[in-house]
């Protein structure tokens, strides 16, 4: 392998938001423009619209700590949040609604918007769906391929730490991440092929402008890509955490995980590439099971609790954390896996309130009130 400087390893956070009624905790299928309009201007344009209108956006500016990047975000959803509530609204971080209908919402009225609408059909107004995406600065295009094929086989565990939409209009469904059963009828989505160079991706990504299939390679929704406007390496495969802190620690987990997998190119060593059979395979069980059930260790071909999976993980990235300085944030790991992630508590929620005599609708809308208040607890 050819030796290249240490990257950068900066950090950039995005996250997506549903917009509710303050008093109903239902989404708003067409919020005021101002509202839309004060976020960007107070933000210093770090929110934008999503595709749906009841969509908010917000990014982070690169940072170089995994401090600095909750910080900014920390700010971001406090003004979103205080913006919203002069409006009548609450703003959620769940990548599904609890009982929502897809049905009544309409896309946001932009150009690009409008071709997506036009290009994917139906399955597009289906996308009631949030995300949170990571990004890693990593200079070097070949070193950011690389470290994006190794780094395929832990996105099942982000996943499983992140999960946070079980209901789907009303009902549970038996999945702790359902928005990647939406996203996944979407073309150019999951696992990337696995690439040899920078080049080869090119000419990926050329042959289906060529082909006049997209227009650029911001149409590859894989769960994680070199990013089209950045040197940066982008994970798209979680859920967007309910919580702060966890969104936190999931971006310590991501930026540390790319530091050892450096580490181990410096050393002259890689992590295994795996077929993507086997890594969906436990794509699949996050998606399913969140961390209630094992995933497979694809080392020993065996299926390991998901504790024991995440304990591995802290420990092989222990050094790199440390270096980074987000030593802290890394054992949020723990915290996660004692209560749950939003999914887990979600579905607890809305067993209490079930248990406590309150009707379906009303457990679910005690479900949304709990996603609103969490959205700023903690920060």
């Amino acid at each position: 392998m050819p030796k290249v400087d240490r990257p950068s390893l900066t950090l950039g956070i995005e996250e997506e938001y549903l917009i509710t009624d303050a008093e109903t905790y239902n989404v708003v299928a067409a919020p005021d423009e101002r509202f839309i309009e004060e976020c960007r201007g107070q933000t210093g344009l770090k929110a934008t619209n999503e595709f749906l209108q009841c969509q908010l956006e917000v990014g982070t500016s690169p940072q170089p700590t995994v401090a600095g990047a909750a910080q900014e975000l920390a700010e971001l959803r406090h003004a979103v949040a205080s913006i919203a509530a002069r409006f009548g609204y609450a703003i959620m971080a769940t990548s599904t609604h609890p009982f929502a209908n897809w049905r009544e919402q309409t896309h946001t009225r932009k150009e690009r918007y409008n071709a997506l609408r036009q290009d994917l059909g139906h399955n597009a107004r289906r996308m009631l769906i949030c995300g949170m995406h990571t990004h890693i600065g990593i200079e070097d295009d070949d070193l950011r391929i690389d470290l994006m094929n190794q780094a395929a086989y832990f996105l099942p565990h982000l996943l499983a730490l992140s999960c946070s939409s079980p209901f789907w209009e009303g009902d549970d469904t038996s999945l702790a991440s359902y928005r990647l059963a939406v996203f996944d009828s979407l073309p150019r989505t999951g696992l990337p092929d696995p690439l040899a160079s920078f080049a080869e991706y090119r000419r990926l990504v050329e042959h289906l402008v060529e082909s006049k299939c997209l227009e650029d390679s911001s149409k590859l929704w894989w769960d994680i890509r070199p990013s089209h406007a950045f040197p940066t390496l982008e994970q798209r495969v979680t859920d967007v955490c309910s919580l702060h802190e966890d969104a936190v620690t999931i971006t310590a987990v991501f930026q540390s995980l790319i530091a050892y997998l450096f580490r181990l190119r410096s050393l002259n060593q890689r992590w295994r590439n795996y077929p993507r059979t086997l890594i969906n395979e436990n794509r699949w069980r996050a998606q399913r099971y969140g961390m209630k059930q094992p995933l497979i260790d694809h080392g020993k071909a065996a299926i390991v609790p998901f504790e024991a999976l995440a304990h591995e993980i802290i420990e092989l990235v222990a050094d790199d954390a440390a270096e980074l300085g987000c030593e802290k944030e890394l054992q949020g790991i723990n915290k996660i896996i004692e209560r749950g992630n939003s999914a887990d508590r979600q579905r607890s929620h809305y067993s209490t309130a079930r248990s406590q005599g309150q009707s379906v609708d009303e457990s679910l809308r005690s479900v949304a009130h709990n996603l609103a208040d969490e959205f700023l607890r903690g920060i």
